[in-house]
């Protein structure tokens, strides 16, 4: 059986840019979300490989250091990570990169520039079918 992962954990935003990083984290918090913000690639690695599993992980693919599709693949090949929702908060649009990320099981996308709107939608929608028995 798989575990699902506890919504009661935090939301882990991976983002390089300060600005958007800081409106991600503003937005989630003001529903009520705890966030846990990795600056680079390095930074969620170490984050994956030390702390519990969040409930989601937000994840740009264009990061300092180590990109997003290595992180995504990292989450894949983590054990207790490996079924988490992750959704790309993204600026790129290539869709040879978008094909790549879904093949790795990626839930969902949301385009930079985004809406407060759009991205609490895709949040809740992502989060809520672990919600239920």
């Amino acid at each position: 059986m798989i575990e699902q992962p506890d919504i009661n954990q935090p939301i882990l935003v991976v983002e390089d840019e300060t600005d958007t990083a800081d409106l991600v984290k503003l937005i989630l918090q003001e529903k009520g979300y705890q966030v846990v913000h990795a600056a680079d690639g390095q930074d969620a690695l170490n984050k994956i490989a030390s702390m519990p599993p969040p409930s989601l992980v937000l994840l740009d693919i264009q990061l300092p250091l180590v990109d997003g599709i290595t992180i995504l693949e990292t989450i894949r090949a983590t054990p207790d990570w490996q079924h988490l929702p992750v959704v790309l908060l993204t600026a790129v649009v290539d869709p040879r990169c978008i094909r790549q990320a879904v093949a790795i099981k990626v839930q969902d996308y949301i385009l930079k520039p985004f809406t407060r709107d759009d991205l609490v939608r895709c949040v809740e929608r992502t989060l809520t079918p672990l919600a239920r028995p």
